[in-house]
């Protein structure tokens, strides 16, 4: 037979050890300001959002259909921003620092119910490559003012986001098998 393991009864514990174990676990909460800064980042994306798309319907007689895909494009690009923001500050926060306890709200995401850091890590991998589409498409748009060698490294990028996102996919696949043995 083996002796308990020390941390399994917490009266076994020097106070010393279990000050450290409680400060340790204390600092998850450094994090929140961290997650309150992106929350300010996202009020700086809704008010660029605003400014864009307050110039597009002032522009509306006088604009390009060329103009007009560029801006909504870049627009489409802040909302994704703020997509990818929310499950960082969401996602992060339920994670890393303190359930929410959003079980019976009506408003709660439904991938909150099941994230976890590999989740939340192909998530993000996913919402970049959106994003990075979005820049692509509109490099496509301005090719005419763009050099071959940086179309062909936003290219390059891109397809470096992809391969990073099925890894990661697949990696999580791996540490973490789907339940029922799909």
């Amino acid at each position: 037979m083996s002796a308990p393991h020390p941390s399994s009864s917490s009266g076994s514990r020097s106070p010393a050890l279990q000050s450290l174990n409680s400060l340790i676990f204390l600092s998850r909460w450094l994090q929140a300001p961290l997650y309150l800064g992106l929350i300010v980042a996202q009020a700086v994306y809704v008010y660029h959002f605003m400014v864009e798309l307050w110039h597009l319907v002032l522009k509306t007689t006088s604009i390009q259909e060329t103009e007009i895909m560029l801006v909504v494009l870049g627009l489409i690009d802040v909302v994704m921003i703020a997509n990818l923001l929310v499950m960082v500050i969401v996602g992060g926060y339920e994670t890393f620092v303190s359930r929410l306890h959003l079980e019976n709200h009506p408003d709660q995401p439904e991938w909150l119910s099941h994230v976890n850091a590999g989740v939340l890590k192909v998530k993000l991998a996913m919402a970049l490559i959106g994003i990075s589409s979005i820049h692509l498409l509109k490099s496509f748009i301005n090719a005419e003012k763009l050099t071959d060698k940086v179309m062909m490294w936003q290219v390059i990028i891109h397809m470096t986001f992809v391969i990073s996102a099925l890894l990661l996919a697949y990696i999580d696949r791996l540490v973490t098998p789907p339940k029922g043995g799909h």
